[in-house]
């Protein structure tokens, strides 16, 4: 509704020192809307006077600002001093109970009366029932000055001009990252200056608040020992009105209880938690230069989402720098197993170093590059976090390269060892060989796109109606046609035949020596099938924990 200056003076008067006591900024952006300049609540405020006919610029003209006190977490509230006429005026804003302790006066519409021990309880009562609606609730104060050498009174004897409440809705995407983080074995925890109730109702609303009890206040920290407050975080899902020191003590008993903390912050004094963290994050919009030089990571769009999204690309890129290990070393493994076999058992060498470039070109090039760039998998998010002592190759990894490099070899040398028996040439033998050795490896890289999930198993939910679908990585797709176009070359065009000592196999010679590496596959398979048996009865890292706080 409209608002006459007329009749509500008291709030005119609010919205007034509302936008004087304020740092923040707007101004038109290229495409006609509006820019925020500095914290966004306080552009609200600003938001707030210009729907109530306030221009700020012209409040600012009329009222030089000459003197501030600036806010911190500690005080909790900001005081800004105005030359208006031959008198100052004082105008504070803060959290309700701290500027309602010191207030004397209430400001009326005709006037300014004492504030009794009464309405000071019923205007506390009522700021805490805004809280309540999830409402981050702001107190508003002034003060005549009659002179600058009477600034040091500006915080004392103020009168209470109102109370304003503002919506901060969480982005509609958080609570499925809080969700996302839940499945992950993160645990999100809300760390806020704002009141308890709003804290509460917001935290509720996002599915954080998982414990009836689950909430402390900076004044409750401040009456509990390091050694209780590492017992209490365990169950505490939500810390209110909480300052920066206060902050550091809360990561420091999260790490004490073994967990992995990723902290967000944006303020100068958030720098040392932030430090203290495993993974400091700092705001990359509202956030200061002090607290993103402490930071490990910054938001360009400080959004929580993000850090969710950025968890997932980084699992992600480690499970394919691990795939792409798994795939060269077990690949390798079996080409030397293969060839130790051949001196061992006194059979000419399978093949010379021409080969053995080839295979590395097209192997250790083309198809571990393909394999590093593997879309993340889609139960990537549903595993708990990986042991922070766990190295890029885990037990189960050098089971893969064991098993897979011993299925390569043996496959690829019974292929050999037969054709020989047979009565067939060495270089009839030795391209059956080439051919296998490729097949197999490249059977191999299909095993290798994921550790955990069945390829066969996914083949199959892509054909039928509702499977769950993968992304498809395409480079990996052109790199093994690309090996196939260049190994049958090698193998059948004339002139390329030649170094590599090769012979045109016949089509039966060529399905036999495609389709008996095949068993690599299935080892890799059967593998992954007990791999996720055993999950399917401990969980992978049951024991590791992770805390995201914000």
């Amino acid at each position: 509704r409209a608002i006459d200056p007329a009749r509500e003076p008291v709030l005119m008067r609010t919205l007034k020192a509302a936008i004087l006591c304020n740092d923040a900024g707007l101004r038109k952006s290229d495409d006609d809307g509006w820019e925020i300049l500095g914290d966004p609540t306080e552009a609200a405020l600003l938001v707030a006077g210009a729907k109530a006919g306030l221009d700020y610029e012209r409040e600012a003209a009329a009222s030089p600002r000459a003197w501030e006190i600036p806010f911190s977490s500690e005080t909790k509230k900001m005081t800004t001093v105005h030359r208006e006429g031959k008198v100052f005026t004082a105008y504070t804003k803060g959290a309700p109970e701290v500027i309602l302790a010191i207030c004397a006066k209430r400001a009326r519409e005709h006037g300014e009366l004492p504030l009794s021990e009464k309405e000071r309880q019923l205007l506390l009562e009522k700021a805490r029932t805004m809280a309540g609606e999830a409402l981050r609730v702001l107190a508003v104060a002034y003060r005549r000055l009659e002179s600058e050498s009477r600034m040091e009174e500006a915080e004392h004897e103020l009168v209470f001009a109102g109370l304003i409440g503002m919506q901060d809705p969480p982005r509609p995407e958080v609570r499925d990252a809080i969700h996302t983080c839940e499945q992950a074995g993160i645990r999100p925890v809300m760390i806020t200056g704002d009141h308890r109730l709003t804290a509460v109702a917001v935290a509720r609303e996002l599915g954080i608040l998982k414990h009836g009890s689950g909430v402390l206040t900076g004044e409750d920290l401040e009456g509990i020992t390091d050694e209780d407050l590492r017992a209490r975080v365990l169950d505490t899902d939500v810390f209110a009105r909480i300052s920066p020191e206060h902050k550091l003590r809360i990561v420091t008993a999260l790490q004490d209880n073994g967990h992995i903390v990723a902290m967000t912050g944006d303020g100068v004094n958030d720098a040392p938690s932030l430090k203290k963290a495993d993974i400091g994050v700092a705001m990359g919009i509202t956030g200061t230069d002090v607290s993103k030089q402490a930071s490990a990571m910054i938001l360009t769009d400080d959004n929580f989402a993000t850090i969710v999204n950025a968890v997932r690309e980084g699992r992600s890129i480690f499970q394919n720098i691990r795939k792409y290990l798994v795939f060269l070393l077990s690949g390798n493994m079996g080409t030397v197993l293969a060839l130790l076999i051949a001196l061992a058992g006194n059979f000419p060498l399978p093949l010379n170093a021409v080969h053995v470039l080839f295979i590395n070109f097209i192997m250790d090039g083309l198809i571990a590059i393909a394999l590093g760039v593997e879309p993340p998998e889609g139960g990537s998010m549903r595993r708990k976090p990986r042991d922070r002592r766990e190295g890029m190759l885990n037990a189960e990894s050098y089971v893969f390269i064991s098993t897979l490099g011993m299925a390569i070899g043996l496959v690829t040398m019974g292929v050999y060892v037969t054709a020989l028996s047979m009565g067939f040439s060495h270089a009839h033998a030795m391209t059956l060989f080439f051919i296998a050795l490729i097949a197999a490896r490249l059977y191999n890289a299909l095993n290798c796109k994921s550790l955990t999930e069945s390829y066969l198993g996914q083949v199959f939910l892509r054909n039928t109606r509702g499977g769950r679908r993968r992304a498809k990585n395409v480079p990996l797709r052109w790199a093994i046609l690309v090996t196939i176009v260049l190994s049958l070359g090698v193998v059948y065009i004339p002139a390329a035949r030649v170094p590599f000592s090769m012979i045109p196999l016949e089509a039966q010679d060529l399905l036999l020596a495609c389709a008996v590496p095949s068993l690599v596959l299935l080892t890799g398979e059967m593998l992954k099938a007990f791999r996720r048996r055993k999950e399917g009865r401990s969980g992978p890292h049951r024991e590791h924990r992770m805390n995201a706080a914000a």
